[in-house]
């Protein structure tokens, strides 16, 4: 199978680029279950983060009635594009996904859309956050990770992977781990091993759109120093040291509290209890 990639990336004069994190997923029968493990059904549009060398674009393709696939590599899209390696359900957008307008890409694919993404380390968690914010318009994403952001996606509290990441995702979204993939499933071979987990909104959500801004930058000032405790985790913040002190003492909590201790709810409290004052 690597071999037939090399040739296609020569043909093209094309490497697999590492300042873009890419290691590409080489293996159709992979490709094939991970659609399935997505739940794409007919007549659902997809959105594909990260379009690689087509193998799940064309998995995808072969389920969903459209397939919007934005990928950043401009020698990609033209190698995909002159070898015609891609069905006519499947449209192909050269953009940079941290950049594009996922909304309105959502909005072409059609009324019931699903995103799923083969994501680079590096923009893993900035656009796992962008993600969030498109959960009203989403029947559900499901993405590759690298292990280790799986583990803090899905880490539960006072685990060592804790932090806020897991918080927002355990207030807004059910989140799975569904398969473990061997580096052997990509090229070039990565170091690491890659875990894809599908991501649901909640049915009812305990965070609406306008306030997950002022809850994520509460969770990440009391996650930014872990040894500290939670109140002087937030000193150095914008939160009046007083007014955290009075938060905690109404929700019962000591003084050494620290936030990995906290369940996503009660940091969700402490969020609206410090907003209002």
């Amino acid at each position: 199978m690597s071999a037939g990639v090399r040739a296609l990336l020569e043909r093209h004069g094309l490497a697999a680029r590492r300042d873009l994190g890419q290691n590409f997923l080489i293996d159709a029968s992979i490709a094939e279950r991970l659609v399935t493990l997505a739940g794409v059904e007919p007549g659902e549009g997809v959105v594909e983060i990260g379009t690689g060398l087509g193998i799940l674009t064309r998995a995808l393709a072969a389920r969903a009635q459209r397939v919007i696939t934005l990928e950043i590599d401009a020698g990609l899209v033209r190698a995909l594009r002159s070898e015609g390696a891609l069905p006519p359900s499947v449209t192909l957008v050269h953009g940079d996904a941290l950049k594009a307008d996922l909304e309105a890409l959502v909005a072409e694919a059609g009324s019931r859309v699903r995103v799923v993404a083969n994501l680079p380390y590096a923009i893993s968690a900035p656009l796992l956050r962008r993600l969030l914010d498109l959960r009203h318009r989403l029947v559900d994403w499901s993405v590759m990770l690298q292990r280790d952001l799986a583990m803090r996606l899905l880490a539960q509290c006072g685990s060592r992977d804790y932090g806020s990441l897991a918080v927002l995702h355990h207030l807004t979204v059910y989140a799975e781990k569904c398969m473990e993939l061997s580096p052997r499933c990509f090229f070039p071979v990565p170091q690491v091993r890659s875990t894809f987990v599908r991501v649901r909104p909640l049915s009812q959500q305990q965070v609406g759109p306008a306030e997950l801004a002022q809850v994520e930058s509460f969770v990440r000032a009391a996650f930014s120093q872990r040894r500290k405790t939670l109140r002087n985790a937030l000193r150095g913040s914008d939160f009046d040291a007083s007014a955290v002190r009075a938060a905690l003492a109404a929700a019962g909590l000591a003084p050494e509290v620290r936030a990995e201790e906290l369940a996503p709810e009660t940091l969700l409290a402490l969020a609206r209890s410090l907003a209002r004052t």
